[in-house]
């Protein structure tokens, strides 16, 4: 019996995990060079937390009910014993880094903005991945409404700097545990009143917390939802004159705007504002942006009463949408940076030269390549060509000798033989004459 020969085994990424190519990077560049330089201007300071905190964080802050501890988080038990988790979202890490480093000591308010990777074991599906980056932005320590309005101005101008339109603002008020209570026991009747009509995740939820009720995106939940008692007309007046000044903000900035009074988010510490950015007209309303005030946060970890607000920008989701407008107006897409140049040697003794060279041009900032192998000039060339080098430096014995070396232009095809020691200032020069 002949032996086939083994397959080899390919070890494939983690369902919703993804490799970010060259070619990708190019969009999370982009959208990371642009939103600092904007939240900048605002006076916000960038924080980094860890990847992995401690679950009490997340089981505390974001909700021991809520969907993102109970189905969504990735936990584990440490080799201490310790219950950690991956980040699921940015706010409670920063909270706690807050208190941790005594940033009540610092000029109120604290203004931060943080981006990276976040974990949630969720079903994969058009911009919705179970690693996923998020570009936030934190202010803690001030109540005034003028935060909510900067907060959700500044969320809408980065998301309008990547060229995607019809973005509008979805916002509401779930008021405070002061007229929260009195409009949650209402609630609660009329949803028990019409539990047979809801999902099974719904009917659990009416005793647990049913404000969740109202964030279901299952059909069947819909025509419950939407004639259930609107959370707005039960604000207490602080919680009013708040949303109303939110408002005005939004007016004053001339950035749209609709009342959602089913919206409420899917995260426990959220007082007064919430508001999400989605696009008008699209099908799935998928939710760009998010965030809202999180006044009692803070005292869930502390006896500190500090009030804040935020705002989370899913980065996936944006890139993805940027890229859809690009397609419909028939614009290129972003490409990476091509090498500028490229050295080609002729004969084994112009390695070592070439390898001094390089090093010379990537001194001086230019960016260069080299197959220092024994590839034949033919093969040089044509992988010059793939990578797009605009210069080709030709090296071969006799130019070592003479200490000179070839450049072409590889759009034009013209090449000049020059002297080794004035190969920098001529490359500078024709680079510049390119980008002209």
């Amino acid at each position: 019996m002949e032996n086939k020969p083994r397959k080899r085994v390919l070890i494939p990424s983690l369902r919703g995990m993804r490799d970010i190519l060259p070619e990708g990077q190019v969009y999370y560049h982009k959208f990371l060079k642009i939103a600092e330089k904007l939240v900048s201007l605002y006076n916000f300071k960038r924080i980094d937390t860890p990847i992995l905190e401690r679950a009490e964080l997340f089981i505390k802050g974001t909700g021991a009910i809520t969907d993102i501890v109970q189905k969504e988080m990735y936990t584990f038990r440490s080799k201490g014993g310790e219950w950690l988790a991956l980040r699921p979202e940015g706010t409670p890490p920063v909270v706690r880094a807050y208190l941790e480093h005594g940033m009540i000591s610092w000029p109120q308010p604290v203004k931060l903005y943080y981006y990276g990777p976040f974990f949630r074991h969720e079903s994969p599906q058009a911009g919705r991945y179970r690693e996923f980056r998020q570009f936030g932005l934190e202010v803690i320590g001030e109540k005034d409404a003028s935060v909510d309005g900067e907060i959700i101005l500044l969320t809408y101008r980065i998301i309008q700097k990547f060229g995607l339109k019809r973005n509008i603002v979805e916002i509401n008020s779930i008021g405070c545990p002061k007229c929260r209570g009195k409009y949650k026991r209402l609630l609660t009747r009329y949803l028990t009143k019409h539990q047979m009509a809801l999902c099974q995740n719904c009917r659990r939820r009416i005793k647990a917390n049913p404000l969740r009720v109202l964030d279901c995106k299952e059909a069947r939940c819909h025509p419950v939802i939407e004639a259930a008692p609107q959370i707005i007309d039960y604000l207490c007046q602080e919680c009013h004159n708040h949303l109303k000044e939110t408002l005005e903000y939004l007016d004053e900035a001339k950035i749209p705007y609709t009342l959602n009074p089913t919206l409420v988010r899917g995260l426990d510490y959220y007082t007064k504002t919430v508001f999400e950015i989605v696009q008008e007209g699209d099908e799935q309303k998928l939710s760009l942006a998010g965030g809202g005030r999180y006044d009692g946060l803070i005292k869930v970890y502390s006896r500190r009463d500090i009030p804040a607000c935020g705002a989370a920008i899913g980065v996936e989701r944006v890139i993805d949408k940027m890229k859809e407008e690009l397609e419909k107006s028939g614009k290129p897409f972003l490409k990476e940076e091509k090498v500028q140049v490229f050295l080609v040697h002729v004969g084994d003794e112009t390695r070592r030269k070439c390898f001094k060279i390089l090093e010379d041009l990537r001194s001086a900032n230019i960016s260069s390549d080299a197959h220092l192998g024994k590839d034949s000039l033919k093969n040089q060339l044509a992988i010059a060509d793939k990578l797009g080098a605009s210069i080709v430096l030709i090296l071969g014995q006799k130019e070592m000798v003479e200490k000179r070396i070839l450049i072409r232009n590889m759009k034009t095809g013209h090449q000049d033989l020059i002297k080794i020691e004035k190969l920098i200032p001529k490359v500078k020069t024709l680079i510049k004459k390119k980008k002209k």
